[in-house]
Protein backbone atom coordinates (compact mmCIF):
# COMPACT_ATOMS: atom_id res chain seq x y z
CA UNK A 1 0.00 0.00 0.00
CA UNK A 2 1.20 3.78 -0.56
CA UNK A 3 1.14 5.64 2.64
CA UNK A 4 1.62 9.61 1.73
CA UNK A 5 3.31 12.01 4.25
CA UNK A 6 1.32 14.61 3.45
CA UNK A 7 -2.63 14.91 4.60
CA UNK A 8 -4.90 15.09 2.02
CA UNK A 9 -6.97 18.59 1.56
CA UNK A 10 -9.78 17.09 2.99
CA UNK A 11 -8.31 16.26 6.48
CA UNK A 12 -6.41 19.31 6.77
CA UNK A 13 -9.38 21.56 6.16
CA UNK A 14 -10.97 18.90 8.77
CA UNK A 15 -8.47 19.74 10.93
CA UNK A 16 -8.79 23.04 10.65
CA UNK A 17 -12.73 23.35 11.17
CA UNK A 18 -12.19 21.37 14.12
CA UNK A 19 -9.36 23.71 15.25
CA UNK A 20 -11.80 26.89 15.26
CA UNK A 21 -14.81 25.21 17.02
CA UNK A 22 -12.39 23.89 20.03
CA UNK A 23 -10.94 27.34 20.00
CA UNK A 24 -14.77 28.70 20.88
CA UNK A 25 -14.24 26.71 24.16
CA UNK A 26 -10.67 26.41 25.16
CA UNK A 27 -7.95 25.38 28.56
CA UNK A 28 -9.99 27.73 30.17
CA UNK A 29 -13.99 26.19 29.72
CA UNK A 30 -12.50 22.96 29.46
CA UNK A 31 -10.89 23.61 33.39
CA UNK A 32 -13.47 25.17 34.43
CA UNK A 33 -16.04 22.27 33.94
CA UNK A 34 -13.83 19.74 35.34
CA UNK A 35 -12.81 21.41 38.89
CA UNK A 36 -16.84 22.42 38.74
CA UNK A 37 -17.32 18.58 38.40
CA UNK A 38 -19.14 19.44 35.20
CA UNK A 39 -19.50 17.81 31.53
CA UNK A 40 -17.84 19.33 28.54
CA UNK A 41 -21.47 18.72 27.20
CA UNK A 42 -21.94 21.84 24.97
CA UNK A 43 -18.84 20.88 22.89
CA UNK A 44 -19.42 17.28 22.83
CA UNK A 45 -22.74 18.06 21.51
CA UNK A 46 -21.39 21.37 18.75
CA UNK A 47 -19.29 18.54 17.74
CA UNK A 48 -21.37 16.04 17.05
CA UNK A 49 -23.82 18.53 15.26
CA UNK A 50 -21.04 19.38 13.07
CA UNK A 51 -20.01 15.94 12.24
CA UNK A 52 -16.61 15.52 13.42
CA UNK A 53 -17.19 12.92 16.01
CA UNK A 54 -18.92 10.50 13.32
CA UNK A 55 -16.05 10.89 10.19
CA UNK A 56 -15.53 7.74 10.76
CA UNK A 57 -18.68 6.00 10.96
CA UNK A 58 -19.76 4.45 7.86
CA UNK A 59 -21.92 7.31 5.39
CA UNK A 60 -25.29 4.99 5.31
CA UNK A 61 -25.76 5.42 9.33
CA UNK A 62 -25.14 9.43 8.81
CA UNK A 63 -21.35 9.21 9.43
CA UNK A 64 -18.48 10.72 7.18
CA UNK A 65 -17.78 7.70 5.67
CA UNK A 66 -13.44 8.47 6.33
CA UNK A 67 -11.14 6.53 8.41
CA UNK A 68 -9.75 6.37 11.64
CA UNK A 69 -7.32 8.38 10.57
CA UNK A 70 -9.59 11.50 10.48
CA UNK A 71 -10.98 10.54 13.62
CA UNK A 72 -7.80 10.80 15.12
CA UNK A 73 -6.88 14.13 13.39
CA UNK A 74 -9.95 15.27 15.63
CA UNK A 75 -8.89 14.16 18.65
CA UNK A 76 -5.55 15.59 18.23
CA UNK A 77 -7.04 19.13 17.04
CA UNK A 78 -9.17 18.89 20.30
CA UNK A 79 -6.63 18.09 22.32
CA UNK A 80 -4.05 20.78 21.26
CA UNK A 81 -6.72 23.57 21.47
CA UNK A 82 -6.98 22.57 25.67
CA UNK A 83 -9.74 20.42 25.45
CA UNK A 84 -8.87 16.31 25.08
CA UNK A 85 -11.88 14.90 25.06
CA UNK A 86 -11.36 11.13 26.59
CA UNK A 87 -13.95 9.70 25.23
CA UNK A 88 -13.48 10.38 21.90
CA UNK A 89 -10.62 7.63 22.04
CA UNK A 90 -13.46 5.52 23.20
CA UNK A 91 -16.79 5.65 21.96
CA UNK A 92 -16.21 6.28 18.46
CA UNK A 93 -13.12 4.99 17.92
CA UNK A 94 -12.85 1.57 19.74
CA UNK A 95 -17.17 1.03 20.60
CA UNK A 96 -18.40 2.49 16.81
CA UNK A 97 -15.45 0.81 14.92
CA UNK A 98 -16.55 -2.33 16.42
CA UNK A 99 -19.77 -2.38 15.92
CA UNK A 100 -19.25 -1.31 12.06
CA UNK A 101 -17.32 -3.87 11.65
CA UNK A 102 -18.67 -6.79 13.59
CA UNK A 103 -21.99 -5.71 14.56
CA UNK A 104 -25.54 -7.48 13.38
CA UNK A 105 -27.48 -5.60 10.81
CA UNK A 106 -30.09 -4.38 13.64
CA UNK A 107 -26.97 -3.71 16.11
CA UNK A 108 -25.75 -0.85 13.14
CA UNK A 109 -29.04 0.49 12.93
CA UNK A 110 -29.62 0.67 16.68
CA UNK A 111 -26.34 2.63 17.55
CA UNK A 112 -24.33 3.83 14.64
CA UNK A 113 -26.83 6.84 14.00
CA UNK A 114 -26.03 8.20 17.45
CA UNK A 115 -22.13 7.78 16.98
CA UNK A 116 -22.37 9.92 13.98
CA UNK A 117 -24.22 12.82 15.41
CA UNK A 118 -22.18 12.90 18.87
CA UNK A 119 -26.06 11.79 20.55
CA UNK A 120 -24.92 8.27 21.43
CA UNK A 121 -21.59 7.67 23.87
CA UNK A 122 -20.65 4.36 24.97
CA UNK A 123 -17.82 2.98 27.37
CA UNK A 124 -15.54 0.55 26.99
CA UNK A 125 -14.20 -2.13 29.86
CA UNK A 126 -11.30 -4.50 29.57
CA UNK A 127 -9.39 -3.47 32.66
CA UNK A 128 -9.56 -5.77 35.42
CA UNK A 129 -7.36 -5.08 38.95
CA UNK A 130 -6.01 -8.76 39.12
CA UNK A 131 -5.46 -9.15 35.50
CA UNK A 132 -3.43 -5.74 34.52
CA UNK A 133 -1.94 -6.05 30.92
CA UNK A 134 -3.13 -9.94 30.63
CA UNK A 135 -6.28 -9.90 28.62
CA UNK A 136 -5.97 -14.00 29.20
CA UNK A 137 -6.70 -13.95 33.06
CA UNK A 138 -9.68 -12.03 32.47
CA UNK A 139 -12.25 -12.94 35.04
CA UNK A 140 -15.60 -11.52 34.48
CA UNK A 141 -17.49 -14.30 32.99
CA UNK A 142 -20.46 -14.26 30.72
CA UNK A 143 -22.46 -17.27 30.66
CA UNK A 144 -26.37 -18.58 28.91
CA UNK A 145 -29.28 -19.01 30.37
CA UNK A 146 -32.35 -19.93 28.20
CA UNK A 147 -32.32 -17.03 25.56
CA UNK A 148 -30.15 -14.62 27.84
CA UNK A 149 -26.77 -14.18 28.83
CA UNK A 150 -25.92 -13.46 32.34
CA UNK A 151 -22.74 -11.72 33.23
CA UNK A 152 -20.49 -11.16 36.64
CA UNK A 153 -17.42 -9.69 37.58
CA UNK A 154 -16.01 -6.30 37.40
CA UNK A 155 -13.71 -4.10 35.40
CA UNK A 156 -11.43 -0.87 36.71
CA UNK A 157 -10.51 2.37 35.71
CA UNK A 158 -13.58 2.47 33.10
CA UNK A 159 -13.55 6.22 31.59
CA UNK A 160 -17.04 7.96 31.59
CA UNK A 161 -19.38 5.53 32.91
CA UNK A 162 -21.54 8.08 34.09
CA UNK A 163 -22.20 9.74 30.94
CA UNK A 164 -22.55 6.78 28.69
CA UNK A 165 -26.00 4.80 27.34
CA UNK A 166 -24.36 1.48 27.86
CA UNK A 167 -20.84 -0.13 28.51
CA UNK A 168 -18.85 -2.01 25.96
CA UNK A 169 -17.67 -5.27 28.21
CA UNK A 170 -15.39 -7.53 27.27
CA UNK A 171 -16.22 -11.13 29.02
CA UNK A 172 -15.24 -14.55 28.76
CA UNK A 173 -17.60 -17.39 27.52
CA UNK A 174 -17.94 -19.80 30.18
CA UNK A 175 -19.88 -22.98 29.32
CA UNK A 176 -21.75 -25.42 30.61
CA UNK A 177 -19.36 -27.42 32.51
CA UNK A 178 -17.93 -24.21 33.62
CA UNK A 179 -14.97 -23.96 31.79
CA UNK A 180 -13.38 -20.56 30.89
CA UNK A 181 -13.44 -19.96 26.81
CA UNK A 182 -12.61 -17.00 24.43
CA UNK A 183 -13.39 -13.36 25.22
CA UNK A 184 -15.96 -11.75 23.30
CA UNK A 185 -18.02 -7.91 23.81
CA UNK A 186 -21.13 -7.42 25.08
CA UNK A 187 -23.56 -4.51 24.88
CA UNK A 188 -24.18 -3.72 28.61
CA UNK A 189 -26.97 -0.65 29.32
CA UNK A 190 -25.86 1.41 32.61
CA UNK A 191 -29.33 1.06 33.73
CA UNK A 192 -29.28 -2.46 33.68
CA UNK A 193 -30.61 -4.51 37.32
CA UNK A 194 -27.08 -5.56 38.75
CA UNK A 195 -24.66 -2.79 37.51
CA UNK A 196 -23.59 -0.47 39.82
CA UNK A 197 -20.00 1.77 39.32
CA UNK A 198 -18.30 3.65 41.70
CA UNK A 199 -15.74 6.66 41.42
CA UNK A 200 -12.57 6.22 41.30
CA UNK A 201 -10.59 9.79 42.19
CA UNK A 202 -7.71 10.91 40.38
CA UNK A 203 -5.33 13.07 40.60
CA UNK A 204 -5.77 14.39 36.72
CA UNK A 205 -7.70 17.10 36.29
CA UNK A 206 -10.61 15.88 33.68
CA UNK A 207 -14.38 16.12 33.36
CA UNK A 208 -14.15 12.75 31.95
CA UNK A 209 -14.22 10.49 35.58
CA UNK A 210 -13.02 7.12 35.94
CA UNK A 211 -14.76 4.34 37.49
CA UNK A 212 -14.90 0.66 39.26
CA UNK A 213 -17.65 -1.50 37.61
CA UNK A 214 -19.30 -4.44 39.37
CA UNK A 215 -21.39 -6.97 37.03
CA UNK A 216 -23.96 -8.85 39.40
CA UNK A 217 -25.26 -11.16 37.91
CA UNK A 218 -26.53 -8.72 35.01
CA UNK A 219 -29.22 -10.55 32.66
CA UNK A 220 -29.09 -9.03 29.11
CA UNK A 221 -31.20 -9.98 25.69
CA UNK A 222 -29.68 -12.35 22.72
CA UNK A 223 -28.46 -9.51 20.99
CA UNK A 224 -26.31 -7.63 23.41
CA UNK A 225 -23.37 -9.98 22.31
CA UNK A 226 -21.29 -7.79 19.40
CA UNK A 227 -19.78 -10.47 16.61
CA UNK A 228 -18.64 -14.14 16.98
CA UNK A 229 -18.72 -15.33 20.93
CA UNK A 230 -16.03 -17.43 19.85
CA UNK A 231 -14.21 -14.70 18.10
CA UNK A 232 -11.32 -14.38 20.81
CA UNK A 233 -9.02 -11.75 20.47
CA UNK A 234 -8.42 -10.97 16.97
CA UNK A 235 -12.02 -9.49 17.31
CA UNK A 236 -11.00 -7.80 20.25
CA UNK A 237 -8.23 -5.93 18.59
CA UNK A 238 -10.08 -4.72 15.48
CA UNK A 239 -11.33 -1.86 18.39
CA UNK A 240 -7.60 -1.58 20.16
CA UNK A 241 -5.52 -0.57 17.42
CA UNK A 242 -7.91 2.31 16.65
CA UNK A 243 -7.75 3.03 20.83
CA UNK A 244 -3.57 3.35 20.53
CA UNK A 245 -3.82 5.31 17.37
CA UNK A 246 -6.16 7.27 19.50
CA UNK A 247 -4.16 7.81 22.19
CA UNK A 248 -1.18 8.53 20.22
CA UNK A 249 -3.35 11.32 18.61
CA UNK A 250 -4.33 12.54 22.34
CA UNK A 251 -1.15 12.39 23.60
CA UNK A 252 0.45 14.60 20.57
CA UNK A 253 -2.45 16.95 20.65
CA UNK A 254 -1.32 17.62 24.19
CA UNK A 255 2.67 17.92 23.17
CA UNK A 256 1.75 20.38 20.32
CA UNK A 257 -0.37 22.41 22.86
CA UNK A 258 2.71 22.38 25.69
CA UNK A 259 5.19 23.53 22.81
CA UNK A 260 3.04 26.13 21.84
CA UNK A 261 2.82 27.57 24.88
CA UNK A 262 6.27 27.22 26.29
CA UNK A 263 7.64 28.96 22.68
CA UNK A 264 5.45 31.80 22.53
CA UNK A 265 6.72 32.10 26.39
CA UNK A 266 10.19 31.72 25.32
CA UNK A 267 9.89 34.15 22.23
CA UNK A 268 8.52 36.87 24.99
CA UNK A 269 9.74 36.61 28.28
CA UNK A 270 13.16 38.80 28.51
CA UNK A 271 16.00 38.40 30.71
CA UNK A 272 18.40 40.73 30.86
CA UNK A 273 17.24 42.25 27.87
CA UNK A 274 17.21 38.95 25.44
CA UNK A 275 14.45 36.57 24.66
CA UNK A 276 15.21 33.65 27.07
CA UNK A 277 14.39 31.27 23.38
CA UNK A 278 17.66 32.97 22.22
CA UNK A 279 19.23 30.79 24.48
CA UNK A 280 20.39 27.46 23.25
CA UNK A 281 19.98 26.00 26.58
CA UNK A 282 15.88 26.98 26.29
CA UNK A 283 16.31 26.82 22.57
CA UNK A 284 17.44 23.27 21.96
CA UNK A 285 15.62 21.09 24.23
CA UNK A 286 12.07 22.61 22.83
CA UNK A 287 13.17 21.66 19.39
CA UNK A 288 14.15 18.05 20.71
CA UNK A 289 11.17 18.15 21.93
CA UNK A 290 9.04 19.43 18.64
CA UNK A 291 11.37 16.46 16.18
CA UNK A 292 9.99 13.82 18.88
CA UNK A 293 6.17 14.96 18.26
CA UNK A 294 6.49 15.52 14.62
CA UNK A 295 8.18 11.50 14.77
CA UNK A 296 5.54 10.13 16.61
CA UNK A 297 2.76 11.67 14.61
CA UNK A 298 4.28 10.51 11.59
CA UNK A 299 4.47 7.06 12.76
CA UNK A 300 0.64 7.90 14.43
CA UNK A 301 -0.31 8.72 10.43
CA UNK A 302 1.28 5.52 9.21
CA UNK A 303 -0.61 3.42 11.69
CA UNK A 304 -3.99 5.07 10.98
CA UNK A 305 -3.19 4.42 7.10
CA UNK A 306 -2.32 0.82 7.70
CA UNK A 307 -5.95 0.26 9.70
CA UNK A 308 -7.55 2.04 7.28
CA UNK A 309 -6.69 -0.41 4.60
CA UNK A 310 -7.44 -3.29 6.37
CA UNK A 311 -3.89 -4.60 7.43
CA UNK A 312 -4.66 -5.34 10.38
CA UNK A 313 -1.32 -6.87 11.35
CA UNK A 314 0.74 -4.74 10.44
CA UNK A 315 -1.38 -1.48 11.98
CA UNK A 316 -0.91 -2.82 15.13
CA UNK A 317 2.81 -2.89 15.48
CA UNK A 318 2.83 0.65 13.87
CA UNK A 319 -0.21 1.01 16.56
CA UNK A 320 2.02 0.49 19.28
CA UNK A 321 4.88 1.99 17.78
CA UNK A 322 3.10 5.39 17.83
CA UNK A 323 1.35 4.92 20.76
CA UNK A 324 5.19 4.42 23.02
CA UNK A 325 6.31 7.64 20.80
CA UNK A 326 3.57 9.60 21.56
CA UNK A 327 3.55 8.83 25.68
CA UNK A 328 7.39 9.64 25.38
CA UNK A 329 6.99 12.83 23.46
CA UNK A 330 4.09 14.36 25.30
CA UNK A 331 5.79 13.58 28.82
CA UNK A 332 9.31 15.20 28.18
CA UNK A 333 7.35 18.29 26.31
CA UNK A 334 5.61 19.17 28.87
CA UNK A 335 7.72 18.50 31.52
CA UNK A 336 10.25 21.22 29.42
CA UNK A 337 7.18 23.56 28.65
CA UNK A 338 7.17 23.79 32.44
CA UNK A 339 10.82 24.26 32.70
CA UNK A 340 11.01 26.69 30.47
CA UNK A 341 8.35 28.69 32.20
CA UNK A 342 9.80 28.70 35.26
CA UNK A 343 7.85 29.05 38.72
CA UNK A 344 5.17 29.97 36.40
CA UNK A 345 4.64 26.26 35.13
CA UNK A 346 3.19 25.11 38.24
CA UNK A 347 0.53 28.35 38.17
CA UNK A 348 -2.68 27.75 37.85
CA UNK A 349 -2.52 30.52 35.26
CA UNK A 350 -1.00 28.72 32.85
CA UNK A 351 -2.20 25.97 32.82
CA UNK A 352 1.02 23.73 32.56
CA UNK A 353 0.57 21.67 35.68
CA UNK A 354 -3.16 20.49 35.20
CA UNK A 355 -1.43 19.02 32.04
CA UNK A 356 1.67 16.78 33.80
CA UNK A 357 -0.09 14.10 35.35
CA UNK A 358 -2.21 13.93 32.12
CA UNK A 359 0.53 13.86 29.85
CA UNK A 360 2.36 11.13 32.71
CA UNK A 361 -0.69 8.75 31.98
CA UNK A 362 0.07 8.44 28.28
CA UNK A 363 3.17 6.51 29.24
CA UNK A 364 0.40 4.32 31.29
CA UNK A 365 -2.64 3.87 29.79
CA UNK A 366 -4.46 2.44 27.61
CA UNK A 367 -1.20 -0.05 27.72
CA UNK A 368 1.61 0.47 29.20
CA UNK A 369 5.33 1.39 27.90
CA UNK A 370 6.42 -2.02 29.07
CA UNK A 371 4.37 -4.17 27.23
CA UNK A 372 4.55 -2.18 24.12
CA UNK A 373 8.44 -2.67 24.30
CA UNK A 374 7.50 -6.42 25.28
CA UNK A 375 5.48 -6.22 22.01
CA UNK A 376 8.03 -4.80 19.55
CA UNK A 377 10.87 -7.29 20.94
CA UNK A 378 8.76 -10.16 20.45
CA UNK A 379 6.81 -9.09 17.23
CA UNK A 380 9.11 -7.01 15.55
CA UNK A 381 13.09 -8.05 16.54
CA UNK A 382 11.51 -12.05 17.18
CA UNK A 383 12.86 -12.10 20.59
CA UNK A 384 12.54 -14.80 23.12
CA UNK A 385 8.88 -14.05 24.77
CA UNK A 386 9.89 -12.42 28.38
CA UNK A 387 6.58 -13.09 30.15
Amino acid sequence: MTINFTESEERQALRRAVADLAGKYGHEYFTAKAKAGEKTDELWAEAGELGYLGVAVPEEYGGGGGGIGDLAAVCEELARAGCPLLLTVVSPAICATIISRFGTAEQKRRWLPGFADGTTKMAFAITESDAGSNSHKLATAVHRDGDEWVLGGGKSYISGVDEVEAVMVVARHVDATGQRLLPSLMIVPTTAPGFTYQHIPMEVLSPEKQFTCFFDDVRLPADALVGSEDAGLAQLFAGLNPERIMAASFATGMARRALDQASEYARTRTVWDTPIGAHQGIAHPLAQCAIQVELARLMTQKAAALYDAGEDRAAGEAANMAKYAAGEAVAGAVDQAIQVHGGNGLSSEYGLGAMLAASRLSRIAPVSREMILNFVAQHTLRLPRSY
